[in-house]
């Protein structure tokens, strides 16, 4: 939750989340948007070069190859997380840990096995399928913040 406190408490939280919704407005009270836009890339490529380390490096012990990829699609289940969860940190976490639930749940339905003969290929489908539901059937509107992916140039 420290990204939580970090965007909603901190100045440079406050900044981000100007340039997010509306660039002009932030460089007319004087906020460098160029500057706070690249910080935050740099910052993000740092974060997610450390939680792909981790993926093939800390949880294995050793980078391997498998035919069904080291993801397997989570980077798209981690996508539907923060649409499904608004744009927010909380209901980001909120929907990962739903996510999450349901891959683990497959997992141990699959190792102890279930009173009714379900095939194996509708276990593994349990957590791609639980992600169409929540973010067709269960997000209703939800509005990316108004300049996403928007370039800005500054005005001279």
């Amino acid at each position: 939750m420290a990204i939580d406190v970090a965007l909603f408490r901190t100045r440079w939280g406050l900044r981000t989340r100007a340039i997010g919704e509306h660039p002009k407005a932030a460089d007319t009270v004087g906020i460098k948007v160029l500057r706070t836009r690249y910080w935050n890339v740099v910052l993000g490529g740092v974060i997610a070069g450390l939680a792909g380390a981790y993926l093939t490096i800390g949880t294995s012990g050793a980078f391997v190859k498998s035919p069904t990829g080291m993801t397997s699609g989570r980077g798209f289940i981690a996508l539907a997380a923060v649409i499904f969860g608004r744009w927010s940190p909380r209901g980001a976490v909120g929907a990962a840990l739903l996510f999450g639930f349901s891959s683990e749940l497959q997992t141990l339905l699959s190792a102890i096995g279930t009173p009714v003969t379900i095939p194996a290929n509708f276990l593994l489908m349990m957590p791609y399928i639980v992600t169409l539901l929540a973010v067709a059937g269960l997000v209703g509107r939800v509005r990316p913040p108004a300049a996403d992916g928007e370039p800005y140039t500054v005005n001279q």
